[in-house]
């Protein structure tokens, strides 16, 4: 059963917490990192992965997102100290870390800024720090909302004002996914885009900022799985990634669009419990 609790920080703020909690036999956890925009609630085909494995998993909610404080001009390394505060209060030493879309950099942010403590990281479809090594808006089907957050947050917040959902962004595979296995993420994003947009804003204006860390600092294995058919975040984004990460392993999948490349997420599990460092 899932818990749900808020965990206070020393600045005031609340971060909202789901927590599987531990199995008997459990000594390995993952810290699920959710995409832009989600509540952070942990969503049923992730909890059925860990369940199978016996791995605790754990998710919050950024700031502005599921009930967790507002926190506007937070950048991406922002992360590994929420995370920090997380762990210590549910009395977790060392965790693996999983991001998808927009969850990715921030899961690269902790294993960069929490190096004893992260044992592995895995990014799925996650975007790359903006760059002029490579055309870094190629092949995304809609991108009004990050070119907006280049100028910052208040002209990016304009934009959220007529903003509309672009069904073409998804492939008929990401669709399919969402009718079936990952219909729970369909319904949270829902939730989490009815709650206002102040989260999405902070994630899009972080991500085109300095993220506040450098990959080099990476010492953990890192796996990236990436869709060849994506269109929100495009395998250019994964490839520059995969250059820059220093112990870094890519899945391509080419069939896979930005929702479908989820089924990889029980793999993926499997790979962080394999490959963890253990130093």
């Amino acid at each position: 059963m899932v818990v749900e609790r808020d965990v206070r920080l020393d600045d005031g703020r609340v971060l909202r917490v789901h927590d599987s909690g531990g199995y008997p036999a459990a000594s390995f956890t993952v810290l699920w990192h959710h995409g832009s925009p989600q509540t952070g609630a942990l969503l049923e085909p992730l909890l059925s992965a860990a369940a199978e494995r016996q791995i605790r998993l754990v998710s919050y909610g950024r700031p502005s997102y599921g009930g967790s404080t507002p926190r506007p001009g937070r950048d991406v390394a922002s992360a590994a100290t929420d995370v920090a505060w997380i762990v210590d209060a549910l009395g977790i030493e060392r965790f693996a870390v999983m991001g998808a879309s927009g969850g990715g950099p921030h899961a690269l942010a902790c294993a960069a800024l929490l190096p004893d403590r992260v044992t592995g990281v895995a990014c799925l479809a996650s975007i790359a720090p903006l760059t002029d090594d490579f055309d870094w808006f190629a092949g995304m089907a809609s991108d009004g909302a990050l070119r907006a957050a280049m100028a910052g947050r208040e002209a990016r917040a304009r934009y959220a004002a007529t903003d509309v959902f672009d069904p073409a962004i998804f492939t008929a595979g990401d669709w399919a996914a969402l009718s079936g296995t990952w219909s729970s993420l369909g319904a949270d994003a829902v939730r989490a885009g009815d709650a206002g947009p102040d989260g999405l804003i902070d994630d899009d204006v972080a991500f085109v900022s300095p993220w506040g860390f450098e990959l080099s600092r990476i010492s953990a294995p890192v796996l990236l799985v990436q869709g060849g058919q994506d269109r929100v975040v495009p395998p250019a984004h994964a490839q520059w990634l995969q250059r820059h990460c220093p112990r870094a392993e890519s899945w391509s999948r080419p069939d896979d669009g930005h929702v479908s490349v989820l089924e990889a997420c029980p793999a993926a599990m499997d790979w962080l419990y394999a490959n963890r460092r253990q130093d």
